[in-house]
């Protein structure tokens, strides 16, 4: 399985109507879906497909044809995302019409060619699944776990504080983890 570390965009043209693709991971769907309605007002239609795994690791996939004919956008998008084996990623494609109609079988072509052309023109990278650990770290260790994670290039993805040290929450891959659980045993700290 494959996905995308960064935003990515393709165009395409299709008997002048302008198809601007862009690939997301997951996280960015929603907010690249709301900054791609604010600019694009004068857009025909915004269509979506996106997969990603759930807490099963089973693949959710969802799709809008965003008033287009049903079935004539979301689903070509997913099914190429299907082929190319893609997961926790999602497209999105703007269409600008340019006065001639492509009809139902135009638009499953073009839409699915412009899901094809993004992909084959993106970078993609291959899925790891990462899980979210917990631990509590004391102050007298904070700064031995800051740079722990910033040595490793670890994103933390939260962490509370309270009187005494702090909660935290990190993203990582089983081989992060084991490598992090090998770290935070030396300093006594145990995943929670």
């Amino acid at each position: 399985m494959f996905s995308v570390k960064e935003i990515q965009n393709f165009q395409i043209e299709v008997k002048k109507s302008h198809f601007l693709a862009f690939i997301a991971p997951i996280s960015d769907f929603k907010t690249l879906h709301v900054k791609l309605k604010e600019e694009h007002p004068k857009a025909n239609h915004i269509v979506w497909a996106l997969r990603h795994l759930n807490e099963y690791n089973q693949i959710v996939e969802n799709c809008s044809d965003d008033g287009e004919p049903k079935g004539t956008s979301g689903p070509p998008i997913l099914n190429v995302m299907r082929g190319s084996e893609l997961v926790d990623c999602a497209i999105l494609v703007v269409r600008y019409f340019g006065g001639i109609k492509l009809g139902t079988g135009g638009l499953v072509r073009a839409y699915g060619r412009s899901a094809k052309e993004l992909i084959e023109n993106s970078i993609l990278s291959e899925y790891v699944h990462k899980e979210y650990i917990n631990f509590y770290t004391p102050f007298s260790l904070l700064s031995r776990f800051e740079h722990y994670f910033s040595s490793q290039n670890l994103e933390v993805a939260k962490r509370d504080f309270d009187a005494n040290g702090a909660t935290w929450s990190v993203l990582l891959s089983e081989e992060e983890r084991k490598s992090f659980e090998s770290f935070s045993s030396l300093l006594g700290i145990d995943i929670l």
